[in-house]
Parts: C-alpha cells; structure tokens; sequence
C-alpha cells in the first residue's frame, strides 16, 4: 500500500494520511511533483516526455510529463521528485539540479479501466536541463513505455491542438523556460 498525506490546499500536510487508492476514488487532496527534463538544441528548447505504460490507473498511453509521481507520506516535494527521476528513468540528478518553477493545483475527473478516477492534487513543477539520449535512459517498465524528445514550441501547439495523445496541461508547458540562460557570475 502507498500512504500519501492528505493535504490542504496549499500543499502543507494535515497530519492526516489515506490510502492512494481511496485518495483517487474519493477526491482526497495529495501532492505530487512534476520535473520537466530539457535540453538546449541551438535553434530551440526540447522536453522529455515520457509515454505512460498501458497498464498504468490513469491516461494509460499517453504522453506526459518527463517524470513525475506521487509524494509519500512524510516526504518532502524535492525528495520525493530526484527519487521519481531515478526510478522512472534510471537518472540520477542532485537536488541543486532543480529549478522551481510554480505549484499547480490539479483536479479532474475520468473514468479509467471502467473504474471512476478523481485526481486532487498539489504539485510542485520542476526543470532540469539534462541532455540525455533516450536510448541511454533505464525505464521503469511498469510506469513507461518510452520516451521522446520534442521541441517546446512544437509541444505546446500540439497539445492545444490535442493532436497527439497526451495528459500534459498546457499551463504547466508555460512555467517551463524558453531557452537556456547561463548563470551570471558576481565578480568578487
């Protein structure tokens, strides 16, 4: 069983917990983290997307967000985000890696498997620029079946358009940085 912690609407935790499972048949508010691999390619940003193994609960073969799960009860977002990273796709990164880029809040309604779906979520957005090639990536079978490189911009046209099948929310896409900024140095 996976214990989540129940959360309020900020994502600070109750002192409550519940069952994944319960939490998605009934509405319960959780967290999760969401971390966005990118890579500078000189005429533009590219994101991983991950396609979601057939047999997964919810959007089962769709393309998603590069990695993402989520959090257990009494872990932290960025934890709980390298750990994900590392057990989706075989990548190992350090915390100070990761860019904050906002807090979203989910809800949604499906039904998935024949079985009804109620998502209620906080989520910590997070990018790292990771210039990996797929075939270098170790996935975790059960959660994805492969990923894939795409241009940001070409991204973002085709999920508003919903011309390929995915669960990425366009609003998330916006939080993502256009292109890669070298940190500035402060002179001592």
């Amino acid at each position: 069983m996976e214990w989540l912690d129940i959360v309020d609407e900020h994502g600070v935790p109750t002192g409550e917990v519940v069952e994944r499972t319960f939490a998605h048949a009934s509405g319960v508010l959780h967290r999760t983290a969401h971390v966005w691999l990118l890579r500078d390619r000189g005429r533009g940003t590219e994101v991983l997307l991950q396609k979601r193994s057939h047999d997964k609960d919810s959007h089962p073969g769709c393309y998603d967000i590069s990695s993402a799960g989520h959090i257990p009860a009494g872990v932290d977002y960025l934890s709980s985000a390298v750990r994900e990273l590392k057990e989706e796709l075989g990548l190992e990164a350090r915390e100070e890696e990761f860019h904050y880029c906002g807090q979203r809040r989910i809800h949604w309604e499906e039904m998935f498997h024949g079985e009804d779906f109620v998502d209620n979520q906080v989520s910590n957005v997070y990018y790292l620029w990771k210039d990996v090639e797929p075939s270098s990536l170790v996935l975790q079978e059960t959660e994805v079946e492969e990923v894939r490189w795409m241009d940001l911009k070409q991204c973002k046209k085709a999920v508003a358009e919903h011309s390929f099948p995915n669960c990425i929310a366009l609003e998330e896409l916006e939080l993502l940085p256009k292109r890669y900024e070298v940190p500035k140095r402060h002179e001592v």
